[in-house]
């Protein structure tokens, strides 16, 4: 009888993106461990607290805490120790403490480094301890320094409704660029920061620093309907209009600024009416 076939060799599955990320910070912390001048290595983001956020699309944020300033100063002016963990392709330094780097095999990373007595007075959400020195003082990854506090929602809600204001006369003005990010982006985005106040939506904001991170997750679209908040550089009277219909429908608004809008609104969408009815008829 003929013997069994030898069975085809299967190839290991390729290591996932998270899994890529944290052998980077695990072979990042075994370095720092190495040099002897590094404290701790803090995960923030979905590298940090929120591992369950961690997936093929996510990066490395992390802080790196040395001893004194000198130390940090030599971390930022050369990136011998990042490079020791990982081979960099490009990078750039985006601020005064630290980087955004791209790692060989299409990881990105962004970081920062504080000298121990920084990290008094630095203000960052709570982070994960990755790894740290056997001294390192307990609680590093909790800021001492209190985040900024939210506006108040009286605060948002005429923010959003003077960026629609300001937005459609920019509109109607010409410079739609400037009219789009008001009305689009800032008025949307004081929108997001109403929606928490009142307490609606799932959850709480994913980012401390940069409101519309998760949006889609948080907020259903009757109360965050993008596709009609956001349409784009050509309807910006369609954007106020949604905008304003959501505002009214939450929260009290002052009459007097409500018919300024809408008017402005009207005059916008007639704008735009008659720039399309132009290019089609030419």
């Amino acid at each position: 009888m003929p013997s069994n076939p030898t069975p085809p060799t299967v190839p290991d599955t390729a290591p996932t993106v998270p899994e890529r990320l944290l052998a980077f910070l695990d072979r990042l912390g075994a370095e720092l461990d190495r040099r002897g001048d590094a404290v701790a290595l803090l995960g923030l983001g979905s590298v940090g607290r929120d591992l369950h956020r961690l997936d093929e699309h996510s990066d490395a944020d992390f802080f790196v805490v040395v001893d004194d300033a000198a130390t940090r100063d030599r971390y930022i002016a050369d990136i011998d120790w990042l490079e020791a963990a990982h081979p960099v392709v490009w990078s750039f330094e985006n601020s005064d403490l630290g980087r955004k780097a791209l790692l060989e095999g299409d990881l990105f990373a962004e970081y920062a480094v504080f000298a121990l007595a920084d990290m008094a007075t630095a203000g960052y959400p709570p982070g994960r301890i990755h790894w740290s020195r056997a001294d390192a003082p307990a609680g590093l990854e909790v800021p001492r320094a209190p985040l900024p506090q939210p506006p108040s929602l009286e605060h948002e809600v005429g923010e959003a409704i003077t960026n629609l204001y300001v937005g459609l006369h920019r509109d109607l003005r010409g410079e739609r660029l400037t009219a789009t990010r008001f009305i689009q982006g800032y008025a949307v985005d004081r929108w997001v920061t109403v929606l928490g106040h009142l307490g609606l939506g799932r959850g709480a904001q994913q980012d401390v620093f940069v409101v519309d991170r998760g949006v889609e997750r948080r907020f259903g679209p009757d109360l965050l309907p993008l596709a009609d908040l956001v349409p784009g550089y050509e309807r910006n009277a369609h954007a106020a209009a949604t905008l304003l219909r959501l505002l009214e429908a939450h929260v009290e608004l002052d009459p007097t600024i409500v018919a300024a809008v809408r008017d402005l609104i009207v005059r916008s969408a007639t704008e735009a009416q008659s720039r399309t009815d132009s290019s089609s008829s030419s």
